[in-house]
């Protein structure tokens, strides 16, 4: 995972700095020098403009400027806080202008020549660093950014995603730790687990799933949401649906009527929601299925269903006892959740809602932030505009529901980013401008891996470079993330 750090957060990183300010400013300088000439495919003749600030971030632009000089680059640096109305055309422009800490409107001058390329240093000028928000007039699109340590929010959220391009992480030295990892991350395909084989003592009841779903014509729900299941790593799925839910489910599942009659202990999670409907009839089976006290993934009806007078006491008594809920709002149901619509900081809003209720919070976006009771944050930048489609969210509950079939609850916020971020891979793995949820069914198969074959998901035509890591002197193997979940 890639650590994600807020501005405020990077202030006391850089103030503990071991070393001084000139040799971690020089690291920088010679970190956006080797991204300039990467950009412009050479050196000798080549013409840099260099927008910079009063600050640091101006420092690295002023020493990024020196290096590409000595290599034969003609470069000519000006002062972002009285520059001209227009730059001169140049073959690059850097833009050193504001970091993250910028907190007051600003809009840079014109280019110039508004086709060359523009690498941005720390974060695009005029950006938000924890929300991505535009601050002032439209900031410069970066075909790439360097940034430094660690990810900001900025850069991931808001405006932050198109303006920034391709995002460079360089370790100039500073030292972010471990907990700041564990606290607050994007996650990447390194992080995604096989699903275990199994051995001759596996059975079915092993990894088995109980999925309450569907009503009258809404039994496509349900069946999504089975298929997922089974695809994600259950062995075993039974399906407590009314008959009149008319759900095609999988051959393999095995199905039921309400009301709700299971030995609990032989599953090892529910899922719950998904075109259950919300009259007093879903109340009770939603009611019936929390209080077997399973794991329990909580999607879509069941969500508008979590304040109802027959359900509410059951999730106080899950609460009382520690029962682990997952809940996979969009923001209007979080604000129905917790009376307060996410604002432009979406991890705030996750954490908050998290704590408020006791549970691990998936809060879908672009992109999608999970958090967990304790304040730690996933975020997950997989996937594309097209998962916003009828179905796609019964697909990522039976998903979740897999992968906690498979694994246990152990890890319980990695395993719920697990589930989001392989939805967004097989969103990417399939062409074309639309996609079908149950599209994604047959994708999971090229992009989840399991014990003795590791899938090579950064091979997907469709995924595309986003972040990558520099780690100076020696370039590592990039992270390959997707774009809006």
């Amino acid at each position: 995972m890639i650590p994600v750090v807020t501005p405020g957060r990077m202030a006391e990183i850089d103030a503990a700095a071991p070393e001084p300010v000139d040799v971690l400013i020089e690291r920088a300088g010679a970190a956006v020098a080797r991204a300039a000439v990467e950009m412009m495919g050479g050196r000798y003749g080549r013409r840099v403009v260099v927008l910079a600030g009063p600050g640091n971030n101006g420092a690295d632009g002023r020493a990024a400027a020196r290096r590409l000089r000595r290599r034969g680059m003609r470069v000519r640096v000006f002062s972002a806080i009285d520059a001209p109305e227009a730059l001169p055309p140049a073959d690059l422009y850097i833009d050193a202008a504001f970091g993250t800490g910028l907190s007051r409107p600003y809009a840079p001058p014109e280019r110039g020549r508004p086709d060359a390329p523009v690498l941005a240093v720390d974060i695009p000028s005029g950006l938000d660093g924890l929300t991505g928000a535009v601050l002032g007039g439209p900031v410069w699109p970066a075909q790439r950014t360097v940034t430094f340590a660690a990810l900001k929010p900025g850069l991931l959220f808001g405006e932050g995603s198109a303006a920034c391009g391709t995002t460079t992480v360089a370790d100039i030295g500073l030292a972010v730790g471990d907990d700041d990892g564990d606290a607050c991350a994007l996650f990447t395909d390194d992080d995604v687990e096989a699903l275990p084989a199994g051995t001759g003592a596996t059975h079915k009841w092993h990894a088995a799933a109980l999925v309450v779903a569907g009503s009258p014509g809404m039994g496509g729900a349900a069946s999504l949401a089975c298929s997922a299941t089974l695809r994600s790593g259950a062995r075993m799925v039974h399906l407590s649906a009314p008959a009149a839910a008319g759900v095609v489910s999988p051959i393999e599942v095995v199905r039921s009527e309400p009301p709700l009659a299971v030995d609990a202990a032989r599953f090892r999670v529910c899922a719950a929601g998904p075109g259950l409907g919300t009259d007093q009839q879903a109340a009770t089976r939603l009611a019936d299925a929390l209080a077997l006290d399973l794991p329990t993934v909580i999607d879509a009806d069941g969500l508008r269903l979590l304040h109802d007078p027959a359900v509410a006491p059951v999730m106080d008594q899950r609460s009382r006892n520690s029962v682990l809920t997952v809940l996979t709002p969009h923001d209007a149901e979080l604000e129905a959740l917790v009376e307060m619509r996410p604002g432009p900081d979406r991890i705030a809003a996750a954490r908050a809602a998290a704590a408020q209720l006791g549970t691990v919070v998936l809060l879908k976006g672009g992109p999608t932030v999970v958090a967990d009771p304790t304040g730690r944050i996933r975020i997950v930048s997989s996937g594309d505009a097209r998962l916003a489609t009828a179905g796609t969210g019964d697909v990522l509950t039976g998903m979740i529901a897999g992968r906690l079939a498979a694994f246990g609850p152990e890890r319980l916020v990695d395993r719920v980013a697990e589930a989001a971020h392989l939805h967004g891979r097989a969103a990417s793995a399939i062409s074309g401008a639309r996609l079908l949820a149950s599209d994604l069914l047959d994708a999971l198969r090229t992009v989840t891996p399991w014990a003795g074959r590791r899938c090579h998901m950064n091979s997907i035509g469709s995924v595309f470079a986003r972040y990558a890591c520099v780690v100076l002197p020696i370039r590592c193997d990039g992270w390959f993330v997707g774009g809006r979940s």
